[in-house]
């Protein structure tokens, strides 16, 4: 499909949002427009594959509860579905049928009751099977009886329905397997929400252009990946980016604290064609309660909550994320706790990138004692990378980004890269134009000297700067001033003194015929 289409897409669906915005907050209208533009997608999944097995018998799906023997084909299909969509909807639960009895005769109908059955159904069908943890509780954001959508019934019905109807109209294209226009669109829908969450918004989205540099620098010089991980994996946008630089990712795993965004990033999986089989989304704290600890990845990306509180409980210092290190991050920055974590859950063969604030490059105590382990006894860093400031929705700090391997080619040295200064200001928000990203890829894997850009630190240099990693101390940035000619300032100086004599003459020569004091 093309651009053109695209962009149609994305300003019909945000047209379809504004319906919502006015009538609640941001957060609310988020979930229940993505919640049924998800509803709306499964079902024409559901249909289509339905239609595909059914077409030897020369049976459309939407005439099969009508059929003599519905209950085996029924049976038939949903057994088939269940594998291998992972969830089942019978005719009459499909969207576009609710939205039709909704406004059957162009009169808004009573359907939330009807609604809300489908939705749990949606959710009830996976019971028992392989897709159950992956589907459940999905919908549980989408409180059809809240007052936020109307104050009596009939008015929470008639939004709803205009909603529905509204989306009934568009043409998401799922046969076109060429592209995946609809995920872009549902990524696009995600980003706008972000965009006016204000510091919110870090709890479950980072900016495509944060996310394209950490999926292209953990996927440098592969096609194929085994896996990869996110331990704070928000709405799944990093996971999803990964995907786009290789030509297959086999197995997608994250955890997420947040149920509201651990529901979003399933769906947003979902709504990318990601079969249900290739992912594992966790809803855990991932310090406190890993999910995957036994598991090692080929790629790790994240972007963790910045400084933020843990519990660094002294039980942790026989967790075998953190033991070695003798140190935990201190109970007001899990900074380093994350990345202590990430560490642990890489492969030996891969290439964590992971977005943090600059004080983990400089902090001193139990911090700067992690550092220096992580460098003098691990090896491990490979790259630190300096972002620009006030890229991130909600928060104006500037970020890094530490790039980390087991196995590292350049062993006896680390690589930083200040990109702080290039970007495009967009209205209140600085930008990573694709001529920045370019720059920090090619940067990187040219490991290069470049004035004022870049610098290749021998480990010799670190720890003579005593493992303080703060980029100004590797890659020099200082402009110098134009040289001042004192002589000419001595002349200018002159000049006015002389101008300010005659102008004071003046005032004298007023005062006089005024017959008063003068003020000098």
């Amino acid at each position: 499909m093309s651009s053109d289409k695209k962009q149609q897409l994305e300003q019909q669906l945000w047209k379809i949002a504004d319906t919502l915005r006015g009538k609640m907050d941001a957060d609310d209208f988020r979930d229940y427009i993505l919640g049924f533009i998800f509803y709306k997608y499964l079902s024409e999944k559901m249909h289509d594959y339905a239609n595909k097995i059914l077409k030897p018998d020369k049976l459309k799906y939407e005439d099969l509860e009508t059929h003599k023997e519905k209950k085996a084909y029924l049976d038939e299909v949903k057994h088939a579905a269940l594998d291998k969509l992972g969830y089942f909807l019978k005719p009459s639960e499909l969207f576009s049928e609710l939205a039709r009895r909704g406004n059957a005769e162009g009169k808004s109908k009573f359907i939330l009751d009807d609604l809300s059955k489908v939705l749990t159904n949606i959710e009830q069908s996976t019971m028992g099977s392989e897709s159950e943890e992956d589907f459940g509780n999905l919908f549980e954001d989408l409180d059809l009886t809240s007052s936020k959508l109307g104050k009596s019934e009939n008015d929470k019905n008639e939004l709803i329905v205009k909603v529905l109807s509204h989306l009934n109209e568009i043409d998401f294209d799922l046969k076109n397997t060429e592209s995946d226009i609809l995920g872009d669109a549902y990524e696009y829908l995600i980003g706008k929400f972000a965009s006016g969450a204000g510091k919110k918004a870090g709890e479950f989205y980072t900016p495509q252009q944060v996310s394209s540099v950490l999926a292209r620098l953990v996927t440098v010089g592969k096609t194929k990946l085994k896996s990869v991980y996110d331990p704070t994996c928000g709405s799944g946008s990093l996971l999803l980016r990964v995907a786009k630089e290789v030509k297959e990712v086999s197995a997608f795993y994250g955890q997420e604290s947040n149920p509201t965004t651990y529901n979003l990033c399933r769906m947003n999986m979902i709504m990318h064609d990601v079969h249900y089989k290739k992912f594992d989304i966790k809803n855990e704290d991932t310090l406190v309660r890993p999910q995957h600890i036994d598991q090692r990845f080929e790629a790790i990306v994240a972007n963790p909550p910045f400084s933020t509180e843990w519990t660094a409980s002294p039980l942790f210092m026989s967790d075998e994320r953190f033991s070695a290190y003798g140190k935990l991050a201190p109970k007001g920055t899990a900074d380093f706790a994350f990345v202590q974590h990430m560490v642990h859950q890489l492969a030996d063969n891969g290439t964590m990138a992971c977005v943090l604030p600059h004080g983990v490059l400089f902090r001193g105590g139990a911090e700067g004692h992690i550092r220096e382990h992580l460098i003098k006894e691990k090896n491990y860093l490979d790259a630190v990378i300096g972002l620009p400031a006030n890229i991130f929705y909600g928060t104006s700090i500037p970020t890094c980004i530490l790039v980390v391997k087991k196995n590292r080619n350049h062993s006896d040295n680390v690589l930083f890269i200040d990109a702080s200064q290039h970007f495009e200001k967009v209205k209140t928000q600085n930008v990573l134009r694709p001529e920045d990203i370019d720059k920090i890829i090619a940067a990187y894997k040219a490991r290069k000297n470049e004035e004022k850009y870049s610098h290749v630190a021998s480990l010799t240099e670190i720890v003579e700067n005593e493992y303080n990693l703060n980029i100004p101390r590797y890659v020099d940035t200082f402009e110098e001033e134009e040289a001042v000619d004192l002589s000419s300032i001595s002349q200018e100086l002159k000049a006015l003194e002389k101008e300010m004599k005659t102008t004071e003459a003046k005032i004298a020569g007023y005062c006089k015929e005024l017959r008063i004091e003068t003020p000098f």
